[in-house]
């Protein structure tokens, strides 16, 4: 069991590694689906789905769905799980080199979610994300990765602030701007060529982009015994490991199966490609018009169908134990998370946990259970802007970890495993 936990963490590490931001984590994961047989479906073209193969859209570059349908047999609804491919993080703005008392070049960039602000100091960062280049008449887009250590985020030396162990307040416009390079003359356009080189164009060709800083740090495990996980972007690039993953192995039976990674989570939801958006229900309702179903069975199958939202869950911290919930107390390595919430943050009812639950028992996997503290308010996820979409009985699970919104977080080192089977159980149920 211990050699299932080490290699089934060293695989999620890996794919984080590959994924620096919401883009090349899509990208990441099409090249998972295309590996089980998927294929790829646009939405600007005609559908034409077949029993017993599987399929996959994306949104924007950076939002997935993808459905597999079962062979033979009696389909009665969806089985389908979300989690999201975005990480807090700060964009780089358009025109980003500021020359410094010419001496310096840092890069102008604004927040990107909710971020513990001071773990971005002093670490190597890069540059990833996408361009938009003029290319034979036409816009075509791709992805971009610097891939080297190229910027830094300096602190103020404690002889310059000696007030600063007593708490900073900083401001991202002055304080939290990366350092980029020497010179600071005549910098305007440095980035651009650097991204042009990258992604093998010229700079005049780059019409548009967005581009994120992202941490160089390599995901490890660690603990006496190596039991935890340290590494950028857990929150939620795990649990999108676990849905894709298990999704992309899975046989349905019953039940038509669904996989979506949402962007934007992290600013709200509220886009295009969010789980607040028509993607899910666009995909759900395409799919069964092209097999030649009416609207009136689409709805009835809803009705009978099943949404995990998988986001990761805020353990119990060992220096602050007295800010988690004094009864629903999850903790590293204690199995997946079902989290609650009265004002309907998260979709957990009487019904969804009991199936969850059930699934855990099945494959004698440990879970947990999250409620925020009464008097702190919490955060909000996928499966309630999604089943509000596409009105499925829902469930809002996540795997356990520690500093969420950190540039690195830490989880347990068992937990994706136990994902992994949970959402294999579901996926094959």
């Amino acid at each position: 069991m211990e050699q299932k936990f080490r290699e089934t963490t060293a695989d999620m590490l890996a794919f984080i590694e590959k994924s620096p931001c919401s883009f090349q984590a899509v990208s990441n994961m099409i090249k998972m689906l295309e590996k089980a047989g998927f294929t790829e479906l646009r939405e600007n073209a005609v559908w034409a789905p077949e029993h017993g193969k599987g399929y996959y859209v994306v949104r924007g570059g950076a939002s997935l769905a993808a459905f597999r349908i079962p062979e033979t047999g009696e389909i009665r609804g969806f089985h389908a799980a979300a989690a999201h491919s975005d990480s807090p993080t700060f964009k780089i703005k358009e025109n980003p080199e500021i020359g410094v008392e010419k001496q310096y070049v840092t890069l102008n960039t604004e927040k990107y979610g909710g971020m513990i602000l001071s773990t971005w100091l002093d670490r190597p960062l890069s540059v990833a994300g996408r361009i938009a280049v003029r290319r034979d008449g036409e816009i075509a887009v791709t992805t971009v990765d610097l891939d080297r250590d190229l910027l830094v985020i300096p602190s103020l030396a404690v002889h310059l602030n000696r007030t600063v162990n007593s708490g900073i307040e900083y401001n991202p416009q002055k304080d939290l701007l990366p350092l980029y390079g020497a010179g600071g003359e005549d910098c305007k356009g440095w980035l651009l060529e650097e991204v042009a080189e990258a992604a093998g164009v010229r700079a005049a060709e780059i019409l548009g982009h967005d581009l994120f800083l992202y941490v160089r740090e390599q995901g490890r495990v660690l603990g006496r015994t190596g039991e935890f996980i340290l590494s950028p972007r857990l929150d939620d690039l795990q649990s999108a490991f676990v849905c894709v993953s298990a999704f992309a192995k899975s046989t349905p039976h019953a039940y038509i199966t669904i996989c979506t990674v949402f962007d934007h989570e992290e600013v709200g939801s509220r886009t295009g490609r969010g789980a607040d958006s028509t993607f899910l229900d666009d995909v759900l309702y395409r799919l069964c018009k092209g097999l030649g179903w009416e609207r009136e069975r689409y709805l009835r199958m809803v009705a009978d169908s099943f949404l995990i939202s998988a986001d990761n869950a805020h353990a119990v911290h060992p220096n602050w134990p007295e800010k988690s919930d004094p009864t629903n107390r999850p903790y590293l390595n204690g199995g997946i998370v079902i989290k609650y919430h009265g004002s309907q943050k998260y979709t957990t009812d009487a019904r969804s946990a009991a199936y969850i639950r059930e699934i855990c028992r099945m494959t004698d996997i440990p879970c947990q259970t999250y409620a925020n503290r009464s008097d702190v308010a919490g955060g909000s996820t996928l499966g309630n802007l999604s089943a509000a979409r596409v009105p499925m009985e829902s469930v809002d699970i996540g795997l356990p970890q520690l500093a969420m919104h950190s540039a690195v977080e830490t989880a347990g080192m068992k937990d994706t495993w136990y994902g992994l089977k949970v959402l294999e159980r579901f996926y094959s149920a």
